[in-house]
């Protein structure tokens, strides 16, 4: 696959995760599992991406004694799912029509 294509993916698909409530590293991971495998060392380079670009803000609370990092998706994260939407509706179009002869 494309690495900017999956890059693009991979960012939307972690905006995804905490679209409904703000979460945490380990339980971003924990719930995409049955929909993609995902290393730590990767989210935590999404996250940073993402935060760079204003689509999450990041608060840092206590939790068990440590410190945890809990990421809250912004107004621009949401519009980022949309337009993914949206665009994947013509990905899904073009799709059709490489493989319409296949079948």
């Amino acid at each position: 696959m494309d690495i900017q294509l999956k890059r693009g993916l991979l960012d939307v698909c972690v905006l995804a995760a905490i679209k409904n409530e703000d979460s945490y590293g380990y339980k971003i991971i924990k719930d995409m599992k049955p929909y993609i495998e995902m290393s730590e060392s990767t989210l935590y380079t999404i996250l940073k991406r993402l935060e760079s670009a204003n689509m999450l803000t990041v608060q840092t609370a206590e939790h068990g004694g440590r410190l945890r990092k809990y990421y809250h998706i912004t107004d621009t994260g949401l519009m980022k799912i949309e337009s993914f939407k949206n665009e994947w509706k013509e990905i899904m179009s073009i799709y059709r029509f490489i493989t319409k002869e296949d079948k």
